[in-house]
């Protein structure tokens, strides 16, 4: 039985990577352009649907309690409305302290010197786990005894599902196109590698060689070229998102724009980016050389 000679293989794929200088910097060079680009784009569409994500949040529904029930009776409403498929918390909120909210946000607070506490109704401040489904939590609320009026922002509701549908979706297609686009591009590069080496391919094939023999350094070549490639572009990446961001934060160190800290997302997009290297660099030696091993 043949051992698999894998130093060999290895010592050769290095080799040529040096013999083949020009060639092998421009794969690597295509694979880093590549996969910087299509990075890039996932984490401008990760962070945008971040941004939607906490509009979402903000867009709470408002449980009016009846004005007949005591404090105590409106506060063990909450163990049955937070039972409310899609309710994620219910934060109970007292007359008083509704009555309290109100004038902190009023300049003149003499006008409502008349007013008190008791034309305020206690209520609950609900936060739903997808805002698609809050029409139907709206009606679960007011099918729950003790609950006789709910404000929901339906409308805005709507909009925000559709524009996060729309951005998901094109950022999708977006980034399956760049994938495809750039596996065709980093993997015609390293075939024109190949190209050049045809003659090398022809020799050994005249003098016996076996395809196994010949194309184990190509693969291992296209290994190292993949994986130097990834991680090169990895670290670019982060650089850039680095220098985006910083730009993004003005000098006090708030932003209306919250970005995403790349350390959430390293592992994954490096993870990723070590996959398509990887895949690229192997597929495109392996497919290469095939037409040539038929001498």
């Amino acid at each position: 039985m043949k051992s698999f000679r894998a130093g060999y293989y290895i010592r050769e794929g290095l080799s040529s990577i040096f013999t083949h200088g020009f060639m092998s910097f421009a794969s690597v060079f295509i694979i880093i352009a590549c996969l910087i680009i299509m990075g890039s784009f996932t984490l401008v569409a990760v962070n945008v649907n971040k941004i939607i994500g906490e509009f979402e949040d903000e867009n709470v529904v408002l449980a009016y309690v009846n004005e007949s029930y005591s404090v105590d009776e409106a506060r063990a409403l909450t163990s049955a409305i937070e039972a409310i498929p899609n309710v994620r918390t219910a934060q109970f909120v007292t007359r008083e302290n509704a009555f309290d909210s109100f004038l902190s946000g009023v300049a003149d607070k003499s006008r409502f010197a008349d007013i008190d506490a008791s034309v305020f109704r206690h209520r609950f401040i609900i936060y739903v786990d997808d805002i698609a489904g809050m029409a139907r939590t709206q009606d679960d609320l007011l099918n729950t005894q003790g609950i006789v009026r709910v404000t929901a922002n339906l409308i805005i509701a709507r909009a925000f599902v559709t524009l996060r549908n729309i951005v998901s979706g094109v950022s999708a297609v977006i980034v399956a196109v760049l994938l495809v686009i750039s596996l065709f591009i980093m993997m015609n590069t390293i075939k024109l590698a190949t190209f050049e080496r045809r003659d090398e391919i022809a020799i050994m094939k005249i003098v016996g060689a076996e395809n196994s023999f010949i194309r184990w350094p190509f693969v291992f070549e296209g290994f190292i070229l993949g994986l130097l490639g990834s991680l090169f572009a990895f670290i670019a990446q982060w650089g850039i998102y680095a220098v985006v961001t910083d730009a993004l934060i003005p000098g006090g160190g708030v932003s209306f724009i919250q970005t995403i800290p790349f350390s959430q997302v390293s592992l994954p997009l490096c993870a990723i980016f070590i996959a398509i290297g990887f895949g690229v660099g192997v597929l495109g030696s392996s497919f290469a050389i095939r037409k040539y091993l038929k001498v």
